[in-house]
């Protein structure tokens, strides 16, 4: 809350102690890494994930005398570039075959599915490396649970039993922030 509204709403002594909104440069200071390993977590590329987060803090020191909540109006920025990068870096690389099936895909959808990745992408930013690993093995690369099971020294029933519990602890997690298998 600014200054102003604690004046509207409360006694002159809180308007008095009330914290005023933090500069741009301390806002920089504390939010410019976690920013960056939310656009990373959102686009996979370590210098995309600096411009975006740069041209965010350009656009909120633009606006700065509007914002009220810089640190949710910078995550929201930093989010809607890159889901702009995305789309558009998405068109660049489509094969003629995946061109005409996103042809049949709404905008709408099209955005939904870009957030319910981002989502994904966050939630395994979270996890421990081998956990990321195990996943990446064998949905990326498509091995077989002998062959993870060997890379990563755990018997085949356990390469079986962490993958179910890492998929239904992304589940949950994709629930909690209001994405339902249906998507």
């Amino acid at each position: 809350m600014t200054p102003c509204q604690y004046k509207l709403m409360g006694t002159p002594e809180q308007a008095e102690t009330c914290t005023p909104k933090v500069s741009i440069e301390d806002c920089f200071r504390d939010e410019e890494s976690p920013l960056l390993r939310y656009a990373y977590s959102l686009v996979r590329r370590r210098e995309v994930a600096e411009e975006l987060v740069q041209e965010a803090f350009m656009r909120a020191h633009q606006h700065w005398h509007e914002v009220e909540q810089p640190k949710a109006w910078l995550y929201r920025a930093v989010r809607n570039l890159a889901l702009n990068h995305l789309r558009k870096h998405k068109r660049e690389s489509l094969s003629e075959e995946e061109l005409h099936e996103e042809s049949h895909v709404l905008p709408d959808q099209q955005t939904r599915r870009l957030e319910v990745a981002a989502q994904l992408r966050a939630l395994m930013a979270e996890m421990s490396e081998p956990d990321r690993e195990l996943i990446r093995l064998k949905y990326e690369e498509d091995q077989s649970y002998a062959s993870i099971g060997e890379k990563l020294g755990i018997g085949v029933g356990n390469v079986g039993y962490r993958l179910h519990h890492l998929l239904k602890s992304l589940g949950d997690g994709l629930k909690r922030v209001g994405v339902d298998g249906a998507e």
